[in-house]
């Protein structure tokens, strides 16, 4: 039964260029027998290689392709005729959209299942990793699988299979569904040729397999023009990565210095592998066979990062004979350098941050990449709240979007499913439907899963929303949504419709000898703030006190300014005031964001010595007090932040942007019994006086400086100590963090800040130093003020 039913599927894939799914429900080694049934009958029918057929399971010492859950990601950009997941053990929604993603048109994507009336019910290794101290795996739900379930038994194209949990044989199997969908043959389509103006080579355009790719080429070719952004959206396995891989290569050929970026270089693989090929072919005029060198261009192979063997370079650049080069950074690197290269192209740009994808517009030309739908983050913060920065830039911007499958047709059941199955093409209600809200209007509901999984609407639109405000949500945040213990979610809704999302994690509450095995060095799951205040700043108290973590936080971009966010935390501190001691958030800085938490009542309690590799950004904690035990927590956290940070400032931070300093220190609670004075000799005041008033050098006293600059801006934005505040603009806070308190020398202040000269600089020095004299100085600096103001 099983191998006609596969050759039956395979057939009717193959005729309709589309994807089948066969589902082996039961035990787990007569589904992995029922397996290779299944591959042996495509083999039978259509002889297959064996690097073919690609599994994903905990198991080993499978004759395919194995990959491990967590691996999965190493199929992105691989095609494969029949892909198979084990999901008992260990079941990653992840890994499923990854490994789905590799099955060709023509292919199986084949799942291994536990009985699908039971499976919601077992608990595996992915449970575990939601089982959050204090909560224990019992306390994990089944949501997700449940819903999963439903959509297996009710999409077309998916055939299931009961193998039975008893004896082997194919008379204990039980066909479900034999998934038959009867579609139209697939037609043949041209391929696409290279327009007649052309600038690419004709490679480039021949190795196009569809007009949508031919035409994302043709619009890259703008790139050779300085001031040029070309945007490239698809779903995935359109062909963008490719198209931007033929573009590179021919820019390359051209001579110019190409930098590729992603979140990962296994996002960028395909980009270089492509560009690759085609700087062979070019090399390779002559035609010669892959065994001769000439069809290595003439070159010497060497050695990759990756053990492969290749003609033009290192996995992570291609060479040319015309002097150009295609070479790959991460992100927040390659951010770091674009007055070097003559194009930027940023391959899955929907999985970095906004404020990072601002950074690449200084490039001399760049492209951005992005899936759609993708099952590592949708990208909703690229298509709304980049486009908004594009547009403002001074950027000629060109547009393509792929809509035709490379490897299979449009509207394949597999990928239908698949989007329905891990809603990957959730977004956020229609702006129309939700255009003239009012937050005074809106309802505060707290929605459960129960609630979640009773409403297709409210879920996809719930999510939506959380997709939109954070670039790395992903599939396996929608099973914690649904499954996990620990999290909550909260919105402000209008008309049914979520317009404000909040999802929330408690952390703490953990028992004495968790504590201790935190602080003597083991991580605990799901507990960030206490793990980060345990084992990094050795504080083996912190783990007690209640905590409740905002993780997402997402307003609809339609009503984005408009108070919704600010309604929904004051609801959420209403709401958990009696039940937790602290509220605390972690996140990317930036100066914006920084403002809204520090009106919020959040207090910085610590900022990331490194920039995360994914965001680019130094990561802030900050935490908001509701009992007497969070704001010991909060007290004794705020001094050691103080205490790093007037050491870090000139060392680990010498390079973070001046205005995310300004802001964390300025949302930093100040010491309540040291803002008043600062503690500096008669000599010290001296030399700052005569700085500020008369012919005096900063030189003379730099520490007495950093003193003062540091107690002036600790504390300086909250409301709270605005009667002792200190007085200064923008401008001095900002010469008072990069030469005072950052350490920069003249030059690179002056051009930093834009002063006319060092001189001017220097004054200004003076001139931001009068108001911490008014502020912090003692008799003998007021009556050195008054010699040198009345002469």
């Amino acid at each position: 039964m099983i191998g006609t039913l596969a050759r039956e599927r395979r057939r009717e894939a193959v005729r309709a260029n589309e994807r089948r799914l066969i589902v082996l429900a039961g035990d787990r080694d007569r589904g992995i027998d029922a397996a290779y049934e299944i591959v042996d009958a495509v083999d039978g029918d259509d002889p297959i290689r064996s690097d073919d057929v690609a599994i994903v399971s905990t198991r080993e010492g499978f004759r395919f392709d194995e990959y491990r859950p967590r691996n999965a990601r190493g199929l992105l950009g691989a095609t494969r005729t029949v892909v198979v997941v084990d999901c008992h053990e260990r079941f990653v929604p992840n890994a499923l959209g990854a490994a789905a993603g590799a099955v060709d048109g023509g292919g199986l994507l084949v799942l291994l299942t536990p009985d699908l009336d039971r499976w919601p019910a077992i608990r595996d290794g992915f449970d575990r990793a939601l089982a959050v101290p204090p909560y224990e795996l019992s306390d994990v739900t089944g949501r997700f699988r449940e819903r999963l379930v439903g959509t297996l038994r009710r999409h077309p194209g998916i055939a299931i299979v009961d193998v039975g949990d008893g004896e082997r044989g194919p008379e204990n199997m039980h066909l479900i569904r034999d998934g038959r969908a009867d579609p139209p043959p697939a037609t043949d389509h041209r391929r696409p040729r290279r327009p007649a103006d052309a600038a690419f080579p004709d490679a480039a355009y021949e190795a196009c397999l569809t007009a949508d790719q031919a035409r994302a080429v043709r619009a890259l070719e703008s790139l050779a023009d300085p001031g040029t952004a070309v945007v490239i959206e698809s779903d995935r396995g359109r062909g963008k990565s490719s198209a931007a891989g033929l573009a590179a290569g021919s820019l390359a050929l051209a001579g110019a210095d190409v930098l590729v970026t992603a979140p990962a270089f296994r996002n960028a693989r395909e980009v270089l592998e492509r560009a690759r090929e085609l700087v062979g072919l070019e090399d390779d005029g002559d035609g010669g066979s892959d065994d001769d060198e000439a069809a290595h261009g003439g070159r010497t192979a060497t050695e990759t990062t990756h053990g492969e063997r290749t003609a033009t370079g290192t996995a992570h650049e291609i060479r040319t004979a015309t002097g150009g080069r295609v070479r790959f950074l991460p992100a927040a690197e390659a951010a770091d350098c674009l007055d070097d290269p003559d194009a930027v192209i940023v391959d899955e740009a929907a999985a970095l941050p906004v404020q990072l994808l601002e950074r690449f517009l200084t490039a001399p030309s760049v492209a951005f990449c992005t899936t759609v739908h993708g099952y590592e983050g949708a990208g909703r913060g690229f298509a709304v709240r980049f486009r908004e920065r594009l547009a403002d830039a001074d950027h000629v911007v060109r547009d393509v979007h792929l809509k035709e499958p490379i490897r299979y047709v449009r509207g394949d059941p597999v990928e239908r499913w698949l989007f329905d199955a891990l809603l990957l093409d959730a977004r956020p209600a229609v702006e129309a439907a939700v255009a003239d809200a009012d937050s005074a209007d809106a309802t505060y509901r707290a929605l459960d899963p129960k609630t979640l999984l009773g409403n297709d609407t409210l879920l996809a639109e719930t999510f939506g929303l959380l997709v939109v405000a954070h670039y790395r949500t992903e599939s396996n945040d929608l099973a914690r949504v649904l499954d996990a213990p620990n999290l909550h979610t909260r919105a402000l809704v209008v008309n049914d419709r979520p317009v404000a999302v909040a999802l929330l994690a408690r952390e703490g509450s953990l028992p004495a000898d968790r504590r201790r095995s935190m602080y003597e060095g083991d991580r605990v799951h799901g507990n960030m703030v206490p793990d980060l205040l345990t084992s990094q700043l050795r504080d083996e108290a912190a783990g007690e006190p209640a905590g409740l973590r905002v993780v997402r936080i997402a307003t609809h971009d339609a009503l984005r300014g408009t108070g919704f966010g600010t309604r929904l935390l004051d609801r959420i501190h209403a709401e958990f005031a009696d039940d937790v001691d602290y509220v605390s958030v972690g996140y990317g800085a930036t100066p914006r964001l920084l403002r809204f938490w520090r009106r919020a009542g959040y207090r910085t309690v610590h900022l990331s010595t490194t920039r995360n590799d994914t965001s680019g950004e130094h990561s802030v904690v900050m935490l908001r007090p509701v009992t007497e035990s969070g704001r010991t927590l909060l007290s004794r956290h705020a001094s050691a932040f103080r205490r790093r940070e007037r050491d870090a400032l000139s060392d680990a931070h010498r390079e973070v942007d001046v205005d995310v300093i300004r802001g964390a220190l300025g949302s930093s609670a100040p010491d309540p019994e040291g803002t008043s004075t600062v503690d500096l000799t008669d000599h010290e005041w001296r030399a700052v006086v005569a700085a500020a008033y008369g012919p005096g050098m900063y030189d003379v006293a730099p520490g007495a400086f950093r003193d003062l600059a540091f107690a002036a801006l600790v504390g300086s934005d909250i409301e709270a100590t605005a009667d002792v505040a200190v007085e200064l603009d923008d401008e001095a806070e900002r010469l008072l963090v990069r030469k005072v308190l950052q350490g920069w020398s003249w030059g690179d202040a002056v051009a930093n800040l834009g002063y006319p000269s060092t001189r001017s600089c220097m004054r200004a020095i003076g001139e931001a130093t009068k108001p911490l004299v008014e502020r912090f100085g003692t008799s003998l600096a007021r009556r050195e003020r008054d010699r040198f103001i009345n002469g």
